[in-house]
């Protein structure tokens, strides 16, 4: 029976592959915290990976990972610019402020998610004019894959860098679909990352065949400073990290992350292509990874929820009777799933 559950990469299974690592790292004691052999066989591998010697933390949320990150490049007094609907914004409860002791978060409008220089430019001159009552600029964090499903291309992510730069900004990237982008574009993991001017990564695993699989990594070890610190008083320094190392371990392994990633991205290719037949639905971005934003009548959704369909209504469509609804593909993504949803749409249109 095909799956109809196109809500989120989040709701996907494990990679049998993972489970079996974990089951694998469980023979036997090793040390805590961190100081275990799987936990320093990933960095050094996520360093290889980088083409440069990396610090690597791995912690348990995405949530984490940005708010610690972020806590290592803006002083509670900073101001962060990030896009509107960047998760760091609209999703993690105040947690990076939380984090950072304060840091003002500044939302930047883009299209399809994404930010330009012209508008980061503009935000800036809001900021760091030399007053005690200002607010300093601290930090740009950038989401790649978008919230969107949109790409960053190299060309982007430098001249987005380098403003940041200019004006004495370190540079967050939020990764939680990084590998999706990676798939997309063919692009090495140092090229969508501290070649083109990102300080620290969030690096994405849970959504692509991990359990909690996040990393942070530090691209500059001179950065790290305090970070064992923050983890721990966080509550994200976990006794057993060998299990969390695991995970990493199965996913790198012969590319399995990028597999999946570039499995989810074609799945939702395949299901924009289907829609594309559809008259009664309108792609809202273009499909560049593995989350599609589609509009289409509300009696439509109402009948595929019905059949048992799950997606997101994500935003009214500005057109009476119809909603902007996001649908997400993942490494557990069948064809059989894609092609039953698509036969849904069509019998409900």
């Amino acid at each position: 029976m095909a799956c109809l559950d196109f809500a989120s990469d989040n709701h996907a299974a494990v990679h049998p592959a993972v489970m079996a690592a974990m089951a694998r790292e469980n023979a036997g004691a090793a040390l805590p915290y961190g100081e275990d052999a799987a936990s320093a066989r990933v960095e050094t591998r996520v360093s290889n990976l980088f083409e440069r010697e990396c610090r690597v933390f791995a912690v348990t949320t995405g949530s984490a990972a940005n708010g610690l990150a972020l806590s290592l490049l803006a002083p509670p007094y900073g101001v962060i610019l990030t896009h509107e609907a960047a998760h760091i914004q609209t999703g993690e409860c105040g947690l990076p402020e939380f984090y950072t002791g304060g840091a003002k978060l500044l939302p930047i409008t883009g299209a399809n998610g994404k930010l330009t220089p012209d508008r980061v430019r503009t935000a800036m001159g809001q900021f760091g004019h030399g007053s005690p009552g200002t607010p300093p600029l601290a930090a740009l964090s950038l989401t790649q894959s978008t919230e969107m499903g949109t790409l960053y291309t190299e060309d982007e992510l430098a001249a987005l860098t380098g403003l940041a730069r200019q004006h004495g900004l370190s540079v967050h990237m939020d990764g939680a679909r990084f590998a999706n982008a990676l798939a997309a574009t063919g692009a090495s993991p140092a090229a969508l990352s501290w070649k083109a001017g990102v300080d620290i990564l969030s690096l994405g695993g849970t959504k692509n065949g991990g359990m909690a699989a996040e990393l942070v990594v530090v691209f500059d070890p001179a950065r790290v400073s305090d970070f064992e610190r923050r983890r721990k008083r966080a509550g994200h320094l976990w006794s057993k990290a060998r299990y969390l190392a695991a995970q990493w371990e199965a996913l790198l392994a012969d590319d399995l992350w990028l597999a999946n990633a570039q499995h989810a991205n074609a799945m939702a290719a395949r299901l924009a292509e289907g829609m594309s037949s559809i008259g009664t639905t309108a792609l809202a971005s273009p499909v560049e990874t593995n989350q599609l934003f589609v509009t289409m009548p509300d009696a439509m959704a109402k009948a595929l929820h019905e059949a048992g369909a799950l997606f997101h209504r994500w935003a009214d469509a500005g057109r009476s009777g119809h909603g902007l609804h996001r649908l997400v593909t993942s490494w557990a993504t069948a064809p059989d799933d894609v092609d039953a949803f698509l036969r849904l749409m069509r019998n409900a249109a």
